[in-house]
């Protein structure tokens, strides 16, 4: 299912990782690093599966964790309205 970010929020990448922005709220969230990787992944249209993966590919991290962290990104996302699916 794609994802899109909610109409009001920007993201913003830093440094340390992924700021959004609710513009019309005012608030603010921090993604790491690889929560930022996260989200980018799924704006691009990849699937959580493939992201989990790449992650524990890249992290070298049992592959069951990273698709329980990938969800739970996907999880607060959604429940703080970041994000469309």
């Amino acid at each position: 299912m794609p994802v899109r970010l909610h109409p009001d929020v920007v993201a913003t990448d830093t440094d340390d990782g992924t700021v959004l922005l609710n513009e019309r709220t005012g608030r603010y969230w921090q993604l790491n690093a690889t929560g930022g990787h996260v989200l980018r992944q799924l704006l691009d249209g990849h699937e959580a599966t493939r992201i989990a993966a790449e992650v524990a590919d890249r992290h070298r991290i049992d592959h069951r964790r990273a698709e329980l962290d990938v969800a739970a990104v996907i999880e607060q996302l959604r429940t703080a309205q970041l994000v469309i699916a």
